[in-house]
């Protein structure tokens, strides 16, 4: 069958929407910060606290589309896990090991800066994500200068990220437990995994299933966008190996339907509600701020440091390979990227505070961070060139993740 005639595989449309999405994240963002220092500012900040069934506006964004996201995050991961990218240990080592490092630098950092002020050492995770929209855009900005290994190594090491946020924000972001609730919450998941084994392949009970759980864990105490990673667990998937009868498996419709909606959708009302920060009465005293601090640097300084270090050492030790046609300074170049954390730090700056005050601490500090490592990131991969193969290469076909 021709590539023509193929259907692309979900990492394909990830590249191709996530750039597009990522660039609709970013108008998202500014647009906020306009509106958030307008005229529009009063009505803005009264709309996200109006209240609808018994949640504010904001609360309904964060814990009940976001849960959605979590939903396509948790897809992703189990997809990338069994039928994809990181199906096999040669393709999840770079990636993997890379992550490791972004995640326990950033967050290392944080705790420096913040060691005298117990009270905001609970930030700690805040610079420890890379957003994957957000970094694809500014990617996609680049064109072809970029190989495409590189944007599938930035793809698979955002989405390993992704997995250690879930996993922080369900141990260390969970207030008092319900136990009532979190026990129909296990029955449910019981329930799903019962649909799981009996190979049910509508989507429909799954789903039904779902909103019983996000009720359940949101009664739990335990916050209700880990639902939608749970939830993904149990969607059956069937190897596809990018063939186009993808569609048979419920996962890869599922995910396949979701993926306009995030990146289209969710997010960028997630950016829009989150990102606005009012500049009024600030001073430039709020940028050494510990929080504030802690977070720009870890995203920028941090970042970098843990990815291509990580990186550079699984290389040299012969533990992974450099990207195809890729060469050290683009490596660099997307390590710098990697310090884009929007989407994912904004998060959980609002579950580690509840203070108002840290919270615009938290956006402003989330907002320098990625905005110098987008800059400089993208100014380092425009004038880096590509590595010179000694001999005719093909570069991975995302098509075929496994």
């Amino acid at each position: 069958m021709s590539d023509r005639a193929r259907k692309p595989s979900v990492l394909r449309e990830l590249l191709d929407g996530g750039a597009a999405g990522g660039l609709l994240l970013m108008a998202s963002a500014v647009l906020a910060l306009f509106v958030a220092n307008s005229s529009l500012a009063e009505g803005y900040f009264e709309a996200l606290h109006a209240r609808f069934g018994g949640l504010s506006l904001l609360h309904w964004i964060n814990g009940g589309l976001m849960a959605v996201f979590f939903l396509f995050v948790g897809l992703e991961i189990k997809r990338e896990f069994l039928d994809g990218q990181l199906s096999t240990w040669s393709n999840r080592a770079l990636p993997c090991i890379a992550a490791a490092g972004g995640v326990i630098v950033p967050g290392l950092i944080y705790t420096a800066v913040n060691a005298g002020n117990p009270g905001t050492l609970r930030g700690w995770a805040i610079p420890t994500a890379t957003d994957i929209a957000f970094a694809l855009g500014v990617l996609s900005l680049l064109g072809p200068r970029v190989p495409t290994s590189l944007k599938v190594f930035l793809a698979t090491l955002a989405i390993v990220d992704d997995l250690a946020a879930v996993l922080v924000i369900a141990v260390f972001y969970t207030a008092k437990v319900n136990v009532v609730a979190l026990c129909g919450a296990g029955v449910v998941c019981l329930l799903l995994l019962g649909l799981n084994r009996l190979r049910v392949a509508r989507l429909a009970p799954y789903l039904v299933l779902g909103l019983a759980l996000w009720w359940l864990v949101l009664l739990s105490g335990i916050h209700a966008t880990v639902a939608g990673v749970v939830l993904a667990m149990t969607i059956p998937i069937r190897a596809s190996k990018g063939a186009p009868d993808d569609a048979a498996s419920p996962l890869h419709r599922l995910e396949h339907g979701l993926s306009p909606w995030v990146s289209f959708l969710v997010v960028p009302i997630f950016g829009f509600a989150n990102a606005g920060v009012s500049f009024a009465g600030m001073t430039p005293s709020v940028l050494v701020e510990p929080v504030t601090l802690g977070v720009a640097m870890g995203l920028f300084l941090g970042k970098q440091a843990g990815v291509f270090s990580a990186a550079w050492l699984a290389i040299r030790l012969r533990i992974a390979c450099l990207p195809v046609a890729a060469s050290w300074s683009q490596l660099y170049g997307v390590s710098l990227l990697c310090g884009i954390g929007f989407t994912m730090s904004l998060f959980i700056g609002l579950l580690a505070f509840p203070d108002p005050g840290l919270q615009d601490e938290v956006k402003v500090g989330v907002l320098a961070g990625s905005l110098v490592s987008a800059l400089i990131g993208a100014w380092l991969l425009s004038v880096s060139k590509r590595r010179t193969l000694a001999a005719p290469a093909v570069e991975t076909d995302i098509d075929d993740p496994a």
